[in-house]
């Protein structure tokens, strides 16, 4: 009964790692309903009680020439019906701008987030033009980790096999494979993709999949705290030996003034522009410690060379 039983939390703890290191990776475009139903506004509320009854949904989007005014739930309806407002027109009741979005291209990270902070049901989806092009619902997500979840691990035990002994069959005093990315200050719409490659590199080396979870992580959070806080952005380098992992993540400036603040969860210098696009909650720095092995923050503040950030991370493969 206790192998059972360890066999079972192994197993769930293995299903948690994935999620959590999905949710990093998965871009809302590949999750969102795309395929929209759109109502326009000067229709009744009756024609929108019924067009949401015919395509089971609980909310509509209304647009006019391709541009979205508001949206409108269920509830919206519910409420006008019960008064006996039959007449009334969708532009009366719509929820209009401004919206809890996303962009298209970000981690679905942002949009939990958003869900979480606005405890509402959906979130609307914008391109970087700011063109409405979908929904994201915590449904959505759901069914689209399940599927990357059974994917994923069909995946890992069809190439298990490649590369998982590279360091063993090249011959050297010592061996090491070394990454390097340069992020940009403000480039959101590339941010994740250093730490999906080392993430990806992890994998074909064959390393143990929850290490591969705790470096996507880290790194993902350090490369984004390069888009937000720094002002030219900066490097990560990553190296790989057969005893540890080594990732280094260096800017010139502004610097951390205080650094035991900044490791205190929920702390955040980041601006309501920031915060509004779903990231500077606070959790970066903490997420990162409780990943690593090791973690080592140095700051001088000030900008130029010799100024800035060094952070290096350590994890001893498991």
């Amino acid at each position: 009964m206790k192998a059972k039983a360890l066999k079972l939390q192994q197993e769930r703890q293995q299903y948690i790692g994935k999620i959590q290191e999905l949710i990093y990776e998965l871009k809302i475009d590949s999750v969102m309903e795309k395929d929209l139903i759109g109502i326009a506004p000067d229709m009744s509320v009756m024609e929108a009680k019924d067009l949401m009854l015919q395509h089971q949904l609980n909310g509509l989007p209304v647009m006019e020439e391709q541009k979205l005014l508001g949206f409108i739930t269920i509830g919206d309806v519910i409420a006008c019906l019960e008064k006996q407002f039959y007449e009334c027109r969708v532009r009366e009741k719509m929820t209009g701008p401004p919206f809890i979005s996303v962009y298209s291209d970000e981690s679905i990270v942002h949009a939990l987030n958003k869900l979480s902070q606005s405890n509402k049901r959906r979130v609307l989806v914008f391109d970087h033009d700011e063109n409405f092009v979908g929904i994201i619902t915590a449904g959505d997500i759901t069914t689209a980790l399940l599927k990357a979840i059974n994917l994923g691990f069909r995946q890992e035990e069809i190439s298990q096999y490649r590369a998982s002994h590279v360091f063993q069959d090249i011959e050297s005093d010592e061996t090491s494979l070394v990454l390097r990315y340069q992020v940009a200050a403000r480039d959101f719409t590339h941010g994740g993709e250093a730490s999906s490659k080392i993430k990806r590199a992890m994998q074909r080396l064959g390393a143990n999949p929850q290490d591969v979870r705790k470096v996507a992580i880290a790194i993902y959070e350090a490369e984004m705290n390069l888009i937000i806080h720094t002002t030219n952005g900066g490097n990560i380098t990553a190296e790989f030996t057969p005893k540890k992992v080594t990732m280094t993540v260096s800017d010139e400036g502004p610097g951390i003034p205080d650094i035991a603040r900044a490791m205190e969860e929920g702390y955040s210098t980041s601006s309501m522009t920031i915060k509004s696009l779903g990231f500077g909650a606070g959790m970066g720095l903490p997420n990162i410690k409780r990943c690593m092995n090791e973690m080592k923050l140095e700051s001088v503040v000030g900008e130029g060379p010799g100024k800035g950030t060094i952070l290096t991370m350590i994890l001893y493969p498991s």
